[in-house]
């Protein structure tokens, strides 16, 4: 992979394996062989169930951790070839939000968004100014010198995204940032997040093992399952036809647009003919073509389970029908619209 003013982040090959901790203790392997490319200005995601991964990687970017092989380069510095201040110098372009909101109880909201820049060595009159801006920009100016006890969770990571803001990062890593929230609070933070990456012009990568944070928000994703990137794509591409089981099972949490095995046990109880899947992608005429080759074939069509929602201005989605008719004519049927390029399964 060359090198290019469009990456922001890369990992090439990259490895962490942790020994273990006594002789009967085998060594680990949190990532192997992982390359991954987060291009400027863009919102990446990486979605992974427990232990796949996730937080290794994460705190490759932030210089937290170092691979046992391979390159982590971010904003055109080899992170694992800095030692000392110039690491330091690479590592304070990242921002970083958590989970926990990880605040000074004994700060205010203002003291907790200085204290970066009181760190930085920013004068107080200039650091002033900027927790002032930032605070504006998430919405709590009024809420300045009050303690973190006296907001609300969502409220938390707001400050929480202001203080990360404070040094003025191209980088913001958001690690399970929205986990601890209601889904209502989730999307005003997912809001803000947005427009920190539109408005300020801040490449964003979200590590989650909710798939609807990455439906809500990213450009792209990337799928990781045990220390491997399973699938890398735009949201719209794995979202509408993942290419491996480990992304299957992620967007069927977030569309649930496909029948259980326990759904389709209670379907067969009143639709006795078999029944086939349709997946829906950005086609034009679909349904055209659907309802000419049942009628062509002789195949009577009744839909029985299915969802179609619309993902960056297009439609995604499944419809399952019953297909009633000759098993002859239905065989031919579903030739037909496989020759046709629609993504069809019968199910078992």
């Amino acid at each position: 992979m060359a090198e290019t003013a469009a990456v922001h982040v890369r990992l090439a090959d990259v490895t962490k394996t942790f020994p273990g901790r006594g002789r009967r203790d085998e060594s680990a392997t949190a990532l192997a062989g992982v390359d991954l490319d987060v291009r400027r200005g863009e919102v990446f995601g990486i979605v992974g169930q427990s232990g796949a991964g996730k937080s290794t990687l994460v705190r490759m970017i932030n210089g937290l951790e170092t691979p046992t092989s391979g390159r982590v380069v971010v904003a055109g510095h080899d992170l694992t070839s800095l030692r000392g201040a110039e690491q330091r110098a690479a590592v304070r372009d990242i921002g970083m939000i958590f989970q926990q909101f990880n605040l000074f109880r004994s700060r205010t909201v203002a003291g907790n968004v200085a204290y970066p820049l009181k760190v930085a060595g920013v004068r107080q009159p200039e650091r002033d100014r900027r927790v002032a801006e930032l605070l504006d920009f998430v919405g709590l100016l009024a809420r300045a010198h009050d303690h973190p006890e006296q907001l609300s969770g969502g409220q938390k990571q707001r400050v929480g995204i202001a203080r990360a803001l404070a040094t003025e990062p191209s980088l913001l890593l958001a690690d399970e940032a929205t986990s601890a929230l209601d889904p209502e609070t989730t999307r005003e933070v997912l809001g803000l997040l947005r427009r920190v990456n539109r408005e300020l012009g801040v490449t964003v990568v979200i590590i989650t093992h909710e798939m609807d944070v990455i439906r809500a928000i990213a450009d792209r994703v990337a799928v990781l399952d045990d220390g491997r990137v399973a699938e890398v794509g735009t949201v719209y591409d794995v979202f509408s036809r993942p290419q491996t089981t480990a992304a299957a099972r992620f967007v069927a949490t977030a569309l649930q647009d496909r029948p259980s095995t326990a759904t389709l046990e209670r379907l067969r109880l009143t639709h006795p003919g078999r029944i086939v899947t349709v997946r829906v992608r950005d086609q034009a005429g679909l349904q055209t073509t659907l309802a000419r080759s049942f009628l062509a074939h002789g195949v009577v069509a009744e839909i029985v389970f299915g969802g179609i929602s619309e993902l960056q201005d297009r439609p995604v989605g499944s419809l399952t029908y019953e297909l009633t008719g000759d098993d002859a004519a239905v065989d031919g049927l579903l030739a037909e619209l496989r020759d046709r390029g629609v993504d069809v399964t019968e199910e078992p």
